[in-house]
């Protein structure tokens, strides 16, 4: 799609489709006005009894930490390894740093203007957000973990799974996108020796830069982080009301309805809990309600609900998505790759979680025990031979696809005939 077609595109989304669509969302909401209400009080209720109290003081400290440089050293550490394993230029470890610790949009943000420096390709920048988009650790540890589910002990364990997936993803995302581009676009910033090479003095030195370009006192830094934070929950609350009153009012006009039951015969299929269809459906929107959802059944074993919390936490919501597909607008880069990247992790994650439940969290009275290996082989063998040919079949094109590339990067490599001859 060429930058014409895609202005073109925009303007069909925000001049008629956009309108249309609030439109139709108003009309719903003047039929179910009690719906719509009663949604947005429990709305606001998840906002003020949990996201408030465990987000806003590490919102706070977060900004300390970015203000003080320690970000900025965590980054200029992981320097050396970007290049090696994802591919991307040594710039991309203060963007993965920064994103880890801030959560999204702030990857696609900081990604964006690294590539309106020409500091990053296009792929290169497209690589680096799919794997960098992550939750902050404050929401995974304090709303989710402790809020939501009352679970301290699960902070490790959802912590482990979404950014060890994370960083699967990111070296999956290395084969995106050819060598030759990546060459060609990584710039000035690939010859640098200072960034092929593990520092502490590096680190420290970036660490005091960055503290002498932000040249706030304490008072001033302070006050900074707290107007900040207090601005950053307002957008968050607004989300989680919008989106709360919008499936309500979706479920009270009988639209949720398909959705459900087709997501609860996925879930039949896989033999998960059916009662998590909520919790999948209101993620795909909203990772908060999302999140809030699978913590509520009490009759599903801890492990699934968690392996939900897993998969909602690495999609991101549509709400994220939407944010970041109009960051990634503001540049070339494209939000196909990183869609299919949020696709990746949150399966990932969910299947990491399931797997390793047992190792993470032990044996507990409190939580029901992970099943053994021939009840699951058991399991397995019941699903439906047609599930079994499907995926097969998505194995043996992932197999052909790599394949493909290693045969493409191979002939590449191979020296070509010019056409001038040598002087």
């Amino acid at each position: 799609m060429t930058q014409v077609e895609a202005l073109s595109m925009n303007k069909i989304w925000t001049r008629a489709i956009i309108p249309l669509i609030a439109l139709i969302l108003i009309v719903m909401m003047l039929i179910y006005p009690s719906a719509s209400w009663e949604a947005g009080v429990r709305g606001l209720a998840i906002w003020w009894d949990v996201l408030f109290p465990s987000l806003f003081p590490f919102f706070v400290i977060s900004e300390l930490m970015l203000g003080f440089g320690i970000v900025h050293f965590i980054g200029k550490l992981l320097d050396p390894l970007m290049q090696p394993l994802f591919r991307i230029p040594g710039t991309g470890g203060f963007v993965a740093a920064m994103s880890f610790a801030s959560g999204y949009p702030v990857s696609a943000k900081l990604t964006t203007k690294l590539r309106r420096q020409l500091l990053i390709g296009r792929e290169e920048g497209e690589r680096l957000v799919a794997f960098t988009t992550t939750s902050d650790p404050i929401f995974l540890i304090g709303a989710v973990s402790v809020g939501f589910f009352g679970n301290p002990k699960l902070a490790g364990a959802l912590a482990l799974v979404h950014y060890g997936s994370a960083i699967i993803v990111g070296l999956i995302m290395r084969f995106y996108g050819t060598k030759q581009s990546t060459d060609k676009s990584a710039g000035s910033t690939s010859k640098k020796p200072s960034e092929a090479s593990f520092s502490i003095r590096l680190a420290l030195r970036a660490m005091h830069e960055a503290r002498l370009v932000d040249g706030r006192s304490l008072g001033e830094l302070l006050r900074h982080a707290v107007t900040s934070s207090l601005q950053l929950m307002v957008v968050v609350g607004g989300l989680v009301v919008f989106f709360s009153v919008i499936l309500e009012v979706l479920t009270a006009a009988n639209v949720m309805s398909f959705f459900y039951s087709t997501v609860q015969g996925m879930l039949a299929i896989l033999h998960l809990p059916p009662e998590l269809a909520q919790a999948f459906v209101g993620g795909t929107f909203e990772v908060t309600l999302g999140a809030k959802a699978s913590a509520a059944p009490a009759d599903v074993p801890l492990m699934f609900k968690a392996a939900a919390a897993a998969f909602i936490l690495s999609w991101g919501g549509l709400s994220v998505h939407a944010q970041v597909a109009s960051i990634l607008n503001d540049a070339d880069l494209r939000y196909l790759p990183f869609f299919f990247a949020r696709l990746i992790h949150a399966f990932l994650a969910a299947a990491l979680m399931l797997l390793a439940w047992k190792p993470l969290m032990g044996a507990s009275p409190s939580f029901k025990p992970l099943e053994q290996p021939e009840q699951l082989l058991q399991r397995w063998s019941e699903v439906p031979s047609l599930f079994i040919v499907f995926v097969k079949i998505v194995v043996i094109l992932l197999i052909l696809s790599l394949l493909a590339r290693i045969i493409q990067q191979l002939l590449s490599s191979l020296p070509r005939q010019k056409g001038k001859p040598k002087k």
